[in-house]
């Protein structure tokens, strides 16, 4: 008896403090309105005196100390048959990747997803976002498989400005966002180009072991270890 007294006010406690954890989370939108005016104003200057590395060095600094942690927004999309999409409709882990028509990703980039999208698929909601209007959108969808989810925001129409302000406008694109089922963002990165010359398969191995890395350090490790806390809190010894 005294045992599942014990087991109920654990759990009962535990249920408070997420619930409070989840009321005093910053919101990603919040955070770009505090943080990103700074950025912006150093990036720029970094970029016009040709300090690339140092741009970049802020653009990390930004993203490990002011935007990971936050709840990511229930952004709207559409998908290919111009149906509404809310980002909270995925209950996995979501690996979403921002692409437009005009910014070519590498060439070993989209198979590498595609095999690691077919490898997470029973663990991880894979989301294509293009900046781009529903046609285009269609023809580039054809490029990725069925575990990949091709999304877009038509931004010609203006009826999705504020994801366009905060998922675009603000860290720039190709940008890849590691969101956990709880909705926070482990991890923003941005695509890394390689050198154009490199073969098809050496591109392909990059991207493959890049992508991979991020899944498993943020979102399938993170996942399981919040699994076996949950676990050895509420097993009885």
């Amino acid at each position: 008896m005294n045992r599942l007294l014990l087991l109920f006010f654990i759990i009962f406690n535990l249920n408070i403090q997420a619930q409070t954890e989840k009321n005093d989370k910053l919101y990603f939108s919040d955070a770009l309105v505090m943080h990103l005016p700074k950025y912006n104003k150093e990036a720029k200057a970094a970029y016009r005196h040709r300090r690339f590395e140092e741009a970049e060095s802020l653009f990390d600094t930004l993203v490990e100390t002011k935007l990971k942690g936050t709840r990511i927004d229930n952004f709207k999309f559409l998908d290919l048959n111009g149906k509404e999409v809310a980002l909270y409709n995925y209950k996995k882990p979501v690996y979403l990747l921002t692409y437009a028509s005009w910014c070519i990703p590498g060439k070993g980039e989209i198979p590498a997803l595609n095999e690691l999208a077919e490898k997470y698929r029973d663990r991880i909601d894979f989301v294509i976002l293009f900046w781009d209007k529903k046609e285009t959108a269609k023809e580039l969808s054809k490029q990725f498989n069925s575990y990949i989810n091709v999304l877009y925001v038509d931004e010609t129409r203006n009826n999705h400005s504020y994801v366009v302000k905060n998922l675009k406008h603000s860290l720039g694109l190709p940008t890849c966002y590691l969101i956990a089922g709880n909705r926070e963002i482990m991890d923003i990165k941005r695509t890394v180009f390689h050198p154009y010359g490199i073969s098809k398969e050496k591109s392909f191995q990059l991207n493959y072991e890049a992508i991979d890395s991020a899944i498993s350090n943020n979102l399938i490790q993170n996942h399981q270890n919040k699994e076996d806390i949950k676990l050895s809190v509420i097993s009885p010894k």
